[in-house]
């Protein structure tokens, strides 16, 4: 048996640091708290051992919520990116998505340079094997800190599981199975006993990544080019387009075919997905090739997006080609592909299964509902994705500050955040596959753009304290500026003259009968306030975002209105608080399976409530009569 030996104690111990664990260690060790983060090696911090990108659809949403915030996922971005492009331009501003290929060593290099140089923050390479907690006054538990596997016992006030998919890992692929985190690194063979014998449930999920090919041996030449954006938006409310710009890298796009697909359908009995191997649950909304061809089978091709991981290496990744199949079956199938008929792999495609959390255990602080003082977040939580994690773990890093210093839990709801679908969604339905931010998901996703996250949140990580007074003064500023044009707009007046009716005809927009305003014809399709400037010639110089803002909010005037009554509905719903005491198997009234649900998952307020699994609108009315009466009878 190993001895053991007392450490220094610290305030937050953060486990684990990847994307979830970098944001929840910044933010305590920003908000005054003295913080250690531990990791299996040196090499996983914020590494990106799948696809080398932040952002894309709904994901962009969440990482300029995270800056918004504070967090630093963005302002990597900006730092390390090789190509960006802002996604579903052709589509309404609420699904604009920004997406950035990074450059995978830089990133992991520059947020490791952030974490040494932050004050409060200690790194620490070492495996966790046990978390340590004792009874509390309440029944529950109190953690009380972490032991790693060398018999270090570090004290605690607020632990933090930031495991990713790590927690007993294994890596497969055909007929190979390893006992490895991703990239053959280590994996954690031990917390997962110690979680269980705490008293929490545990899943077993699996991912996946794509094999990574040689550049020298791929012919782009029978492939098509697709080009970053000329015109660059940054992740970082704190960076403007000039700030970021450099040169871009390429990226390709590919096909697979009916000679790709019939080596898939010739060997899916190697699949370990297929044949048994792997237990754990997939990511239905990121299937692997051979689930592909035969989900889809009636496809006559796949796309395939080749992406450079870095300016520094050779190696292109393969998105939409994630597989586990056998490594010379891999080898065959890549080859069948017009440009890689002479493809060296240079990292196979594997599948990983792991344990993580479930996370309707957690409070949507995601403090542990059990164990006072701890919180988890990321892939630990069941969800996949760089971006879901860094936005749990800045919410975790938060709440562990918040509690420590005596204050009420930052928790943003549905209607102020994609951070918060994220997390109720999470806390509440349950997630019996890895979880997968989705615009689709957001009820509230015309107010909840890419381009307004620091106007919704700003002001929160202003209060937190991750917001700096310079910030929050040049964001206060940006606010004015918007309001100022706004009302500046309304009160440009245009009669029926022959210059505005002759832009209006050039422009094949319909012409005036009487007079109207410069928001009015702001408000036509075929217009904007870009095309406008020539009729408006005492318009003042305005940054581009402020721009932005002010197109959005008169030409979506109506849409805007309509959510804002939908998100006032949904609040009353909000503010309607459970108290902790409610016991659901006294509402007869109630059918099973809602009084069971009801219980496990224990809803702070109605509208959680109403969005549980099983719980059904009548459910919802016989609950709130209940309360009314439960009110009374406490007086």
């Amino acid at each position: 048996m190993v001895p053991e030996f007392i450490n220094e104690a610290y305030d937050v111990a953060v486990i684990g640091a990847g994307h979830a664990g970098c944001e929840a260690a910044l933010a305590c060790a920003r908000l005054g708290q003295k913080t250690i983060v531990f990791m299996v090696s040196t090499d996983t911090i914020a590494m990106m051992p799948c696809n080398p990108n932040i952002g894309g659809t709904s994901k962009g949403h969440l990482v300029r919520e995270l800056d918004a915030l504070g967090g630093e996922m963005g302002v990597n971005i900006d730092k390390t990116f090789i190509q960006s492009k802002m996604l579903n331009e052709s589509k309404g501003p609420a699904v604009h998505s920004l997406r950035a290929q990074a450059d995978k060593q830089k990133y992991s290099a520059e947020m490791r340079r952030t974490m040494e140089n932050t004050d409060n923050l200690t790194l620490k390479q070492a495996e966790v094997a046990d978390l340590l907690w004792e009874d509390a006054s309440d029944g529950k538990k109190q953690v009380t800190g972490v032991k790693t596997v060398s018999g270090g016992i570090y004290p605690a006030k607020c632990v933090i599981l930031c495991s990713g998919v790590y927690l007993n890992a294994r890596c497969i692929f055909g007929e190979v199975s390893q006992q490895t985190g991703p990239n053959g690194l280590p994996r954690a063979t031990h917390l997962s006993d110690s979680l269980i014998a705490a008293g929490l449930e545990l899943y077993r999920f699996k991912t996946g990544t794509p094999a990574r090919i040689d550049k020298r041996t791929i012919d782009f030449s029978k492939m098509e080019e697709q080009f970053g954006d000329e015109k660059l938006v940054p992740f970082s409310f704190t960076n403007r387009p000039e700030d970021i710009a450099r040169e871009q890298q390429s990226c390709w796009l590919a096909y697979t075919n009916a000679e790709t697909h019939k080596i898939i359908r010739d060997n899916i009995h190697r699949s370990p997905l297929f044949s048994g191997e792997i237990h754990g649950t997939g990511p239905r909304y990121c299937p692997s090739i051979e689930d592909k061809v035969v989900r889809f089978a009636d496809k006559e091709r796949h796309q395939i997006f080749i992406e450079p991981e870095g300016d520094y290496t050779n190696e292109m990744y393969l998105s939409g080609m994630s597989s586990s199949l056998p490594e010379e079956v891999q080898i065959k199938m890549y080859r069948t592909i017009p440009g890689m008929e002479h493809a060296n792999v240079v990292r196979n495609a594997y599948a990983i299964e792991y344990d993580c959390l479930n996370p309707m255990q957690l409070y949507h602080s995601l403090e542990s509902k059990e164990i006072h003082g701890f919180f988890s977040a990321g892939q630990a939580n069941g969800s996949s994705g760089y971006e879901e994690a860094a936005a749990q773990g800045i919410i975790a890093g938060i709440n562990a500050a918040r509690k420590l210093q005596g204050k009420e839990p930052v928790i943003p709801d549905r209607s102020q955040a994609y951070i918060g679908v994220l997390i109720d969604d999470l806390v509440t339905k349950e997630t019996h596959e890895p979880y997968r931010m989705m615009t689709s998901r957001a009820e509230y996703r015309l107010l909840l753009r890419q381009d307004n996250a620091d106007l919704r949140l700003t002001e929160i990580g202003y209060e937190v304290g991750l917001i700096s007074e310079d910030r929050y003064q040049k964001f206060l500023q940006k606010k004015q500026l918007i309001e100022k044009e706004q009302e500046r707009v309304c009160s440009v007046a245009f009669g029926a003259s022959g210059k505005i009716q002759d832009f209006l005809k050039e422009h094949n927009s319909q012409e005036l009968r009487t007079g109207t305003s410069l928001e009015e014809l702001i408000r036509r399709p075929e217009l904007s306030y870009e095309m406008l400037a020539p009729m408006d010639p005492n318009r003042p110089d305005l940054p581009q975002d402020v721009v932005e803002q002010v197109e959005i909010n008169i030409k979506y005037a109506g849409y805007l209105q309509r959510q804002e009554q939908q998100v006032a509905h949904f609040k009353k719903l909000e503010n309607r608080r459970i108290p902790d005491e409610v016991d659901y198997n006294q509402i007869t009234s109630l059918r099973l399976e809602a009084r069971q649900k009801l219980s496990q998952i224990r809803p702070v307020n109605v509208g959680q409530a109403s969005r549980i699994s099983g719980v059904s609108p009548a459910d919802i009315s016989v609950l709130l009569v209940y309360l009314e009466s439960f009110q009374k009878q406490k007086g």
